[in-house]
């Protein structure tokens, strides 16, 4: 039976993480151990930031409903107590586009928030 040799499938892997690594500045698109690296690291940080987003969009709904809970007279942390109390499960991101889309929409469920307290 004939020896098998590893050019092709090394070969294949080197294409694909440069491939991958291509538009990445100087050697590091150009040769494999360096674009190898920057492309594990580039991975890293890619998992890191999609955690990061969720964080940072729930972070930008409560400071828009904060914003909105303080021209209706509230604070935030009484605004979600109140809501909880009257049965009122609405989560973060809809209470956000409620409060930038729909101010009287918004005004009425402050107002059922400190009926409820």
């Amino acid at each position: 039976m004939a020896r098998v040799k590893g050019a092709m499938m090394t070969r294949k892997r080197r294409k694909k993480i440069l491939k991958a690594a291509k538009g990445y500045w100087g050697a590091k698109s150009k040769h494999f151990k360096m674009a190898k690296q920057a492309v594990m690291k580039s991975g890293n940080y890619a998992f890191a930031g999609r955690k990061m987003k969720k964080r940072d969009f729930r972070k930008l709904w409560i400071t828009r409903i904060s914003a909105a809970t303080k021209a209706n007279g509230m604070n935030y942390s009484t605004f979600i107590n109140g809501l909880k109390k009257a049965g009122i499960n609405l989560n973060r991101k809809m209470l956000s586009e409620i409060a930038i889309a729909d101010a009287a929409a918004f005004a009425d469920l402050c107002a059922k928030a400190k009926a409820a307290l």
